[in-house]
């Protein structure tokens, strides 16, 4: 039997070894240390495995190597079965799940023969997980109950409770979640009982993680709050930073991103703070995931990257081969194919080495993918049969319905139609019931494709409808900033829709294209919009219960949909079952949501919106057009653009142009413009010449554009909505060759026509208000100051924020109160994360996420820095930069910038604009007036045309 002996200054020593890089040098180290040669000092190094195994697995599986080495220079057996039993546990986390059920075999044999009958049932104890792993549940269960017999013997309740904890993680496994639940439940009451901090809080996870498998988010995410509460009271920080990062994740699947961004961050630092290198790690690789989602693959790339250094420095393959393959898909949105390609075979590999033959076979998927958008038909056709072949013999019916769309898609584009539309409908019949909208789009859009191709029209408009359906009830489910990735290659159905509309012979017809036209437009910026002006009360100033309750509908169907594609990677025996009641359970919630959405339109006028698969009718857009006002709405479809003219009694859609010669028009406008960057002598010495050529295609642009519908434009105001590339031309500046069309028309832009309806009704300001004037001057912008006096003179009640005391709190709590708000600064917009343009303010830099938690009230916002009104365009037309904020924001409309403007001639158009403004009340006549006034000093369209009013002017 072993003699416990007193191990002198254990935490220094157990630091010091810790740190050791080799077996060799951890043995040397213990040989010049005789008073370590104990049984003390095993069971101490066996306690450091355990706490370092989920920080630094590597370190852990050393110490381990070094405590069974210790054990026989001591030649103790207890020693021994004791490190056995910690290279057990480091084996479990390695995913050598047959190789440690045999190592604790080892160690129990050892404890039997030695009748330590305590430590048998610890070990048995501490091998349930990898029965789990392994699926071994009979086996587990035995070993459960011989456990609680030796422990109901020894009168251990601690372990008695540690054990319902295990046996809890059984029945979890196999999807028997309530049965999971009262046995956590039971082992967290038994230790609040016995006061073991540390095990409260793992009791309190695992409840958490039983209610989101039993879909009930509040409280999971209550539980966890709880569990990060206690564990900051008993001074827990490991567990701190775990709890950050679970209650971040969950937010993250309910696709509350802004939210999930800011736990993540928050859970970040306590990590680093802690040390906790893995928590921190999980915080980059799902953030990861959702700047993927959201389109934002600059940073999805660096934080898979780091995420990735992180895995492999802690030996954890399966980590690190999801890190590598979202990598892989920032890189495919790149354009970096051949580093996608290269990335994609070593998560491939590592996933092979830990047999996960599920993943393997999505990432010989993938790489088909890549390889056809490449143009790589053959080798795409060859890892694609791969992985169907995986998934045509498993449960797994939608990966394999993704397989066959490859396939189609390849066939279509090889002219094979027969193979082609075979593999299609497959596909189709594998997705009934299957409950993932986003794979059915792309099955009936496919079919459509092919359908097109063997020249039959009306079936191929049947499944573009079909398709164009499932988007409908796709963006009824999905967060509102969720879609904006959701929409990438998705929005060509709307192309084919708005054609084939346009060439039938219904009476209806226009009207039909109109339609597709908006629901094609920065539907993600509408839903953002129309939600946050929900009342959370109804007419008669109570709760609007009904409304909350399709908010909560909503954000579950998100939830829902994310688990069913988790459970289907993870692909164990019992996922099945449990996917396809989650599958029922979206269908009932989705019955639902119908069914109250209607109920909504009759309490809250704001609810027309609330389906993000509606847009505003035709009649509730004009109803909002002014009677001198026109709204002119262009869109890119195929090889055509279209205008849609709106009035108060008119509408018709009419196709204007070719794509193709506008945008190289376009370009070369934008090529003219960018010249003004290189200085001033060079624009003294080609004024002339520059000035003419950039009239010439101003001109060009004019004759597209507004040559065609101009005896239509019978209206003393424009309101323009572009598409695509078209967001970042002054249409105000097109040249007839006489005059600019802003000299016939005030002129104001939207992103959409439903986005322009919901800033119209915003309630306008009551009363003077009072107004607040920012302005924070630096060496790029000495003309701030000259500004902000100008401005403040003509605005009502101005309150002057300057220099220091232009703060984001100073300023969140000004711009609340105010009617008019300026902000003079430097702006920076950014190319690569444009949710993350931003202005400088004394204390820092105010993001577009940052005005996502402003509540404005004011009619108008003016940001007179560079570029403020620069915006990425990205699939669904959605415009992502400050202008997004600050429409979400509450502001009615918003005055911006189109480029980077000059100081001098900018802080002269503000002087002119809020002189014009404060006489006539009139921001669009303003706007006007003020350009032809500035003309006249600054006549170079870079000068005078940068400035846009956005929304409700």
């Amino acid at each position: 039997m072993a003699v416990t002996a007193r191990v002198p200054d254990q935490g220094t020593w157990l630091d010091k070894i810790a740190e050791l890089p080799t077996d060799a040098a951890r043995q040397a180290f213990l040989r010049r240390r005789r008073s370590l040669h104990n049984f003390a000092a095993v069971e101490q190094l066996y306690d450091d495995v355990v706490r370092l195994a989920r920080i630094d697995l590597g370190r852990a599986a050393g110490l381990a190597r070094t405590a069974q080495w210790l054990a026989r220079q001591i030649r103790d057996d207890a020693a021994r079965a004791l490190a056995i039993r910690a290279r057990g546990h480091v084996l479990h986390l390695s995913g050598r799940h047959v190789e440690a059920v045999r190592t604790y075999e080892t160690a129990i044999s050892i404890y039997r023969r030695l009748g330590r009958d305590l430590d048998i049932g610890r070990t048995y104890n501490g091998a349930l997980h990898t029965l789990i792993y392994l699926g071994r549940y009979g086996r587990a269960i035995t070993w459960a109950e011989k456990a609680r017999k030796i422990f109901s013997k020894h009168g251990d309740r601690l372990r008695l409770a540690r054990l319902d904890l295990n046996l809890g993680n059984i029945y979890y496994r196999q999807d028997q979640f309530d049965k999971a639940l009262q046995l956590y439940d039971r082992s967290y009451r038994q230790f609040q009982r016995l006061g073991e901090p540390q095990d409260i809080a793992i009791a309190l996870r695992n409840i958490a993680v039983c209610y989101i498998s039993l879909n009930q988010f509040p409280r999971a995410l209550n539980t966890y709050v709880q569990a990060r509460s206690h564990c900051e009271r008993h001074n827990m920080p490991l567990l701190v930073a775990e709890a950050d990062y679970n209650i971040a994740y969950l937010h993250y699947l309910r696709g509350e991103y802004t939210v999930a961004i800011q736990m993540y961050e928050a859970a970040r630092q306590r990590s680093e703070q802690v040390g906790d290198s893995y928590h921190r790690a999980l915080c980059d690789l799902d953030e990861s995931e959702l700047y993927l989602e959201l389109n934002l693959n600059e940073d999805a790339a660096r934080l898979a990257k780091r995420a990735l250094a992180s895995f492999e420095s802690l030996s954890m393959r399966y980590e690190a081969a999801k890190a590598l393959t979202f990598l892989a898909i920032a890189q495919v949105h790149r354009g970096q194919t051949t580093d996608a390609i290269t990335a994609v075979r070593h998560a491939r590999q590592l996933f092979a080495r830990e047999n996960n033959r599920v993943w393997s076979a999505l990432l010989d998927l993938y790489q088909a993918m890549i390889l056809y958008w490449s143009g790589s038909d053959a080798e795409s056709r060859h890892f694609c049969s791969m992985a169907l072949a995986f998934f045509a013999q498993s449960k797994l019916r939608t990966k394999a319905a993704l397989c066959e769309l490859l396939l189609a898609q390849l066939d279509l584009r090889s002219g094979d139609l027969a193979h082609s539309k075979q593999a299609c409908l497959s596909a189709l019949r594998r997705l009934r019931r299957a409950e993932t909208p986003v794979i059915d789009y792309q099955a009936w859009f496919v079919l459509g494709q092919i359908q097109e191709s063997l020249r039959d029209e009306k079936a191929a408009t049947r499944s573009y409808k079909k398709a164009h359906g499932k988007l409908r009830t796709l963006r009824s489910q999905l967060h509102a900033e969720a879609k904006i990735s959701f929409q990438q290659d998705k929005l060509k159905v709307y192309e084919k829709l708005v054609r084939l509309s346009l060439t039938r012979s219904s009476p209806n017809r226009q009207l039909a294209a109109f339609s597709y036209i908006e629901q094609a437009k920065s539907r993600s910026l509408a839903d953002l919009i129309s939600f946050r002006s929900l009342s959370p009360t109804g007419r008669n100033g109570k709760p609007n219960n009904t409304m909350q309750h399709a908010v909560d509908l909503r954000q579950e169907l998100n939830w829902i949909y994310r688990r069913i594609d988790l459970e289907g990677i993870q692909a164990t025996k019992y996922s099945w079952e449990h996917i396809r009641s989650l599958q029922q359970r979206a269908r009932t919630l989705t019955k639902k949501l119908e069914h109250i959405v209607p109920r909504l339109r009759t309490q809250d006028e704001n609810c027309a919106n609330l389906q993000a698969a509606d847009v505003a009718s035709l009649e509730e857009i004009r109803s909002a057009i002014g009677e001198d006002t026109l709204l002119l709405e262009y869109y890119i479809a195929e090889d055509t653009i279209y205008a849609a003219l709106l009035g108060r009694n008119s509408f018709q859609v009419v196709p204007l142009a070719r794509t193709a010669k506008v945008h190289q028009e376009f370009l070369l406008l934008d090529f003219q413009l960018s010249k003004f960057r290189l200085g001033e002598q060079y624009l003294r010495t080609f004024s002339e010449l520059h000035r003419a050529s950039t009239e010439e295609h101003l001109h060009s642009l004019y004759q597209a554009l507004i040559s065609p519908v101009r005896h239509l434009l019978q209206c003393r105001h424009l309101v323009i909505v572009p598409h695509g590339y078209l967001h970042r031309l002054p249409f105000h500046a097109l040249f007839d060759g006489s005059q600019y069309l802003i000299d016939g028309y005030s002129i104001s832009y939207a992103p959409s026509a439903s986005v322009y309806l919901l800033c119209s009704k915003r309630r306008a300001y009551r009363g003077a208000g009072k107004s607040t004037v920012i302005g924070v001057p630096d060496p790029r912008t000495p003309h701030i100051g000259e500004e902000v006096a100008a401005v403040a003179a003509h605005l009502p009640k101005a309150h002057v924020l300057m220099g220091a005391e232009a703060t984001v709190d100073q300023l969140r709590k000004a711009a609340a109160e105010s009617r008019f708000v300026h902000i003079a600064t430097h702006g920076e917009f950014r190319t690569d994360n444009p949710m993350f343009s931003s202005i400088r303010l004394a204390d820092s830099f105010l993001s577009v996420y940052d005005f996502y938690d402003f509540r404005l009230r004011a009619e108008l916002v003016t940001l007179s820095g560079c570029g403020t009104g620069l915006s990425v365009v990205t699939s669904g037309d959605e415009l992502l930069g400050l202008v997004r904020g600050l429409l979400y924001a509450g502001t009615r409309a918003v005055l911006l910038t189109l480029w980077d403007v000059n100081d001098q001639s900018t802080a002269a158009f503000m002087k002119l604009f809020y002189a014009n403004m404060a006489s006539t009340n009139d921001r669009s006549g303003a706007l006007r007036q003020a350009v032809q006034q500035l003309r006249q000093s600054y006549p170079d369209v870079y000068h005078w045309a940068p400035f846009v009013l956005i929304g409700n002017a």
